[in-house]
């Protein structure tokens, strides 16, 4: 499997259909997730975190919009944007029934044709502002 092949399928299991036994399947066993979270950097609680987005936003589904392969370092950049409906509880903020949009940036590190790191950023101000003041469409 190619590097874009792993990205492309790690977009769409993980990211648009939230298939958290994809998780195993794509991130190495020693994963390490350079997050800001503040959660642990192992694959378990990588996915801890990705089962509590799709349990805020059960719609969840971001979409690729860049991807860079720089097959020297073994890195893949993916430029994405994502979309959900707050129905549960994030960042502290019980749902609103709120439509958000917004970005992020994931930087992967691939080891044979697995994840074996990953630096993500996303704009976590922009989507509470989106929930706090209703800037998003309502469902």
């Amino acid at each position: 499997m190619s590097m874009q092949d792993v990205a492309n399928r790690w977009m769409t299991e993980v990211w648009q259909q939230g298939r958290l036994e994809s998780v195993d399947e794509l991130h190495t066993e020693d994963f390490v997730d350079h997050s800001p979270s503040g959660r642990a950097s192992d694959r378990d609680s990588y996915k801890a975190g990705i089962a509590g987005l799709y349990s805020a936003f059960p719609d969840f589904y971001a979409v690729t919009d860049d991807l860079v392969v720089d097959q020297p370092a073994q890195k893949i950049v993916v430029r994405w944007t994502a979309s959900g409906t707050h129905q549960g509880e994030f960042m502290g903020i019980q749902a609103t029934g709120q439509k958000i949009t917004f970005r992020g940036i994931e930087i992967l590190r691939i080891a044979g044709d697995r994840i074996a790191e990953r630096w993500g950023e996303w704009d976590g101000l922009d989507i509470l502002e989106q929930l706090r003041s209703g800037i998003g469409e309502k469902e």
